[in-house]
C-alpha cells in the first residue's frame, strides 16, 4: 500500500461558524481570521494505492458551481485535484473507488462535473465506484432545512443515475473494523448523520482521516465544536471517546481542513487530549 495526500484547493470560512460557542479571542490564536472574519481552510484528500485499487477519499468542491457560489468561499492558492493527482503519477480515470466521508459539497463536489456540452452532469471519475452508506444517502437526499444548502442535488443524483453508487455495509455499531475498501471506519453522527472516518494502518502507524469531526489542529480541545454540526452535544460525546482512544492507541490525525497542518499526534494532559507534535506527510512517511 502507498498513500498520497491530495490537495484539491483552499478556501475560507467564517471563523465564528467554524468554532461555534468558543470566543474569537480564543480561537483567533490558533486560526487567525482576516478582516472579514474568515479563516484559512483546506480541502485535503487522501489517495490510497492498494494492489489494483486506487481509492480517493473525498474530492473537494469541484469546479462546476457558479462564480457567485465560489465567491462566498474566497478560493485561494494554486492546488487542484488534477494537478495533485498528476504529481502523484495518476489521472482521475485511474481511480477505481471514491470514498466519501459525507456528502456536503466541500467533500463530494469534485465527484460530478459538467458533461462535454455543458447541458448536464456526469461522474468526474468514469471508472470509479462511489462509496457512501445507506443511512447517510437517505439523510442527504432528503435533507433537513439546516443542511439543505450543503447537500446539492447536482453533486448527488448523477452518482446514482450513472449506476456507480455503492453503499458501505455498516453492520451496525460505531466502528467497522474492515470495510469493503480494506480499511476501518468510524461512524459519527454529530456533524451529520453517519459521517465516515477512515482508519488506516500504514507503515506501522495508524492514521485516522478526521474529516469534520476535528477540522483543524485548533479544534482538538473538546468544546471546540463547529456551529455547522447538527447535533453538537453528540459531537462532544463522540469526540471525547475518539480522543481518548486516539491518545491510548497512538493514532495520528490526518486533517482534511487544516490549511497549514497535515498530521498531528496527541498527548494526554490534565485538561484532556491536546496537540503533541505536528508533522507533514513527508516527514512521517
Amino acid at each position: 500500500m502507498t498513500i498520497y495526500p491530495i490537495e484539491t484547493g483552499n478556501f475560507k470560512l467564517d471563523g465564528g461558524a467554524m468554532f461555534g460557542v468558543v470566543p474569537k479571542s480564543i480561537w483567533n490564536k490558533t486560526n487567525p481570521a482576516d478582516t472579514n472574519n474568515m479563516i484559512d481552510i483546506a480541502a485535503r484528500c487522501l489517495l490510497i494505492e492498494d494492489g489494483n485499487r486506487l481509492i480517493l477519499i473525498d474530492n473537494g468542491m469541484g469546479n462546476k458551481q457558479s462564480e457567485k457560489f465560489f465567491g462566498y468561499y474566497y478560493l485561494w492558492g494554486d492546488h487542484t485535484l488534477d494537478g495533485s493527482l498528476e504529481k502523484a503519477g495518476f489521472h482521475r480515470d485511474d481511480i477505481t473507488d471514491v470514498f466519501l466521508t459525507h456528502l456536503h459539497f466541500d467533500h463530494c463536489g469534485g465527484s460530478i462535473q459538467w458533461n462535454k456540452d455543458r447541458t448536464g452532469y456526469e461522474p468526474a471519475f468514469k471508472n470509479a465506484r462511489f462509496w457512501t452508506n445507506e443511512e447517510h444517502w437517505e439523510w442527504a437526499t432528503k435533507p433537513n432545512a439546516r443542511e439543505k444548502a450543503s447537500f446539492l442535488k447536482e453533486n448527488l443524483l448523477p452518482m446514482q443515475e450513472s449506476g456507480q453508487l455503492h453503499f458501505i455495509d455498516r453492520k451496525g455499531g460505531h466502528y467497522l473494523e474492515k470495510s469493503e475498501l480494506g480499511f476501518g471506519i468510524h461512524f459519527m453522527d454529530g456533524h451529520t448523520d453517519k459521517q465516515m472516518l477512515p482508519h488506516i494502518t500504514y507503515k506501522g502507524k495508524t492514521l485516522v482521516f478526521v474529516a469534520d469531526l476535528i477540522p483543524t489542529v485548533g479544534h482538538i480541545p473538546l468544546p471546540y465544536v463547529m456551529g455547522y454540526d447538527t447535533r453538537p452535544l453528540l459531537t462532544l460525546t463522540e469526540k471525547e471517546t475518539f480522543l481518548i482512544n486516539a491518545v491510548e492507541n497512538d493514532w495520528l490525525l490526518f486533517f482534511e481542513h487544516d490549511a497549514h497542518n497535515e498530521i498531528c499526534s496527541l498527548q494526554k494532559t490534565e485538561k484532556g487530549a491536546r496537540l503533541d507534535t505536528v508533522f507533514s506527510f513527508n516527514e512521517l512517511f
